[in-house]
């Protein structure tokens, strides 16, 4: 089923939550008087608030569906994104706390020490472990606690145009399907000598090749390659590290069209941290622990390195580019990868039956640096998260346990989210590599000492991409974040680094690189 098909059929909920959302929209609290005329039925009422206005169709059916079959209410309630956890406190310490809100993860720590979180209660025989992916019960765990139900994630992989990897799979076999044919033409030719002297190997020869034009082209589809054979050669194509896309450029008879072959939005932390994102740590792999931070190493250092020859292999004008003019680009075909987020998988759906996208595309896990440096990308989990003022924290636990663990095979066609539970049917193979992505992702962190770290981070990445020594950067970094973990002045031990061999692919630094035209736009 289409995207938009699964929009329409999915559209007709809305119309029965048009109750609710005159509430959920209306950006008010509501008082008891209120809701007795609203909701005569005299059933105990909970609020649950949010952000992000994409939500609200979804959330309205879920609260109806979810009002049909408990003596509750549910009442989604959009709120402001400023100073949103502060109003949560403000109106929480006057009565009028909303039992659960949606958080993302790198806020839960200032949530919990502020007394508005609590530690979440599965029901029955359901277990946390079964019923969610892993890195968000990471991202929603605070102090070995889970404080929060994942709802859903955020996170970015590679994204190839899947049509011009086949086009090259192709040609690979047929030009080796011509070497092989070729060289069992001539030992034919040999042995016909051998046995029958020139004269007769002409004419044996003569009619062997009439024979096998005649035989080109028959099948069904005249095509001389199963598709698993194409499918298994572009497999073998997808690059797995950096070095590989490095090689891929070189080497790729691109398409007229193409201008680029690898093009990010190397200004954006969210589409850079892969490459630093196994080599550092921050808080450990639940981001809270302050006693694991370790930003200051040699395989940071040669991370690092590696992302800044890449600004010299391929061009890429900062001051020219964003996410979404990258993404438009990808749709004309003018480049083979990018990094992207889970948004994109919308976009190009829709664009595919608008007919202004003309290629087939899918996603990779992000490469590693090399077969010795790994990388992982950054993810962001959004949670609900029950309120510990709450007088209703039962009711709230159990709805917001059905919202993220029952109610969400429809979440993506609504809202463009994707769900952090199990087994979910995304409705697109292109989500489920989300998926997988986000299984090896590192959540963001949530110590608040650390909350300066991503604009101090993304400010690096900018001025190793420019030329910066990323040793003293890396260096500069880590005292700055540890002067704020510990409280004191902090200084690193400089790290040496051991000299390398100069590596034959250098020549491209004074131009000499045959293949650079290719990898730059």
């Amino acid at each position: 089923m289409s995207l938009k098909s699964r929009l329409t059929a999915v559209g007709i909920i809305a119309v029965a939550a048009a109750a609710t959302f005159f509430i959920a929209g209306s950006n008010r609290e509501i008082s008891e008087k209120k809701e007795e005329t609203v909701f005569s039925s005299g059933k105990e009422t909970l609020y649950l608030w949010y952000t992000d206005e994409a939500l609200t169709s979804y959330l309205g059916s879920a609260a109806v569906t979810y009002n049909e079959t408990h003596d509750v209410r549910i009442v989604p309630v959009l709120e402001s994104g400023l100073e949103y956890l502060e109003k949560i406190n403000q109106v929480s310490l006057e009565g009028n706390e909303p039992d659960m809100y949606i958080l993302s993860n790198d806020l839960l720590e200032k949530a919990y020490l502020a007394g508005l979180a609590k530690e979440v209660e599965p029901a029955g025989d359901m277990t946390m472990a079964g019923t969610y992916i892993g890195t968000g019960l990471h991202a929603a765990s605070y102090k070995d606690k889970i404080i929060g139900y994942p709802f859903y994630f955020e996170t970015s992989s590679l994204l190839y145009n899947a049509t011009y990897l086949e086009d090259m799979a192709v040609k690979e076999l047929e030009a080796e399907a011509d070497l092989a044919e070729g060289e069992a033409s001539q030992q034919q030719a040999d042995h016909a000598v051998e046995t029958v002297g020139m004269a007769g190997a002409a004419e044996i020869l003569a009619g062997s090749t009439a024979q096998e034009e005649t035989s080109v082209g028959e099948g069904e589809s005249g095509q001389p390659f199963t598709q698993e054979q194409i499918d298994q050669r572009v497999k073998e194509l997808l690059p797995t590290t950096i070095q590989d896309i490095r090689s891929f450029a070189d080497n790729y008879d691109a398409p007229e069209q193409v201008e680029g072959v690898f093009k990010w939005d190397v200004t954006d932390i969210f589409y850079n941290y892969f490459f630093i994102g196994d080599t550092i740590r921050i808080g450990g792999e639940a981001g809270w622990d302050s006693g694991q931070i370790d930003i200051y190493n040699l395989e940071a250092i040669k991370s690092m390195r590696a992302y800044q020859e890449l600004s010299q292999f391929f061009s890429i004008d900062t001051g020219k580019i964003d996410y979404d003019t990258i993404l438009d680009e990808f749709m004309a075909g003018k480049m083979v990868f990018t990094m992207a987020t889970t948004d994109a998988v919308f976009k190009l759906e829709d664009a595919k039956e608008d007919g202004l996208f003309a290629y087939d595309y899918d996603f990779a896990l992000t490469p590693d640096i090399d077969e010795n440096i790994k990388t992982r990308s950054l993810s962001v989990t959004n949670c609900v998260v029950i309120n510990a003022y709450s007088q209703n924290k039962e009711a709230a636990n159990d709805f917001a346990r059905f919202l993220t663990s029952e109610y969400n095979d429809i979440l993506f066609a609504r809202t463009g989210k994707v769900s952090a539970a199990e087994n979910v049917d995304y409705g697109y193979e292109a989500l489920k590599k989300f998926a997988d992505e986000y299984r090896e992702s590192i959540p963001m962190p949530k110590m608040i000492e650390t909350s300066s770290f991503w604009i101090k981070l993304e400010v690096a990445f900018s001025q190793i991409w420019n030329g910066a020594d990323a040793n003293e950067k890396l260096k500069e970094l880590s005292e700055q974040i540890m002067a704020q973990v510990t409280g004191t002045a902090y200084e690193e031990v400089y790290i040496e680094e051991p000299e390398e061999e100069a590596e034959e692919d250098t020549e491209y630094l004074d131009g000499e690189n045959d293949g650079q035209e290719t990898g730059n736009e």
